[in-house]
């Protein structure tokens, strides 16, 4: 009893701790500071993220430079108005890329 129920005690503690890349990329958003300076839909200190996604439309690699701008910050793609670096994980970067680039 004890060979199954420790594996199935550790297996379930594991999902309790998951990364945040199994978040969904709006709930990601919402709990990061990228609110602060950007909406889907509408300008704000930076681009709406859908004018992002439609930049970036159907570009390889456009995931991972995005989470790059993301996580290490920007300037000039958007104007001169920089953007920081942002308290993000790799796979969190990845994930908001990902979702950014979902946006229609």
């Amino acid at each position: 009893m004890k060979k199954v129920l420790v594996p199935l005690l550790a297996l379930g503690g594991a999902m309790l701790f998951q990364p945040a890349m199994a978040q969904d990329g709006e709930a990601l958003f919402k709990s990061k500071p990228c609110a602060a300076c950007h909406s889907v839909d509408a300008k704000l200190v930076g681009p709406a993220l859908k004018e992002v996604a439609a930049k970036y439309a159907g570009q390889d690699g456009a995931a991972d430079l995005l989470a790059g701008h993301i996580k290490n910050g920007h300037v000039g793609t958007w104007g001169q108005i920089p953007m920081p670096p942002n308290p993000v994980t790799e796979e969190e970067a990845k994930a908001l890329a990902e979702w950014v680039l979902s946006l229609k």
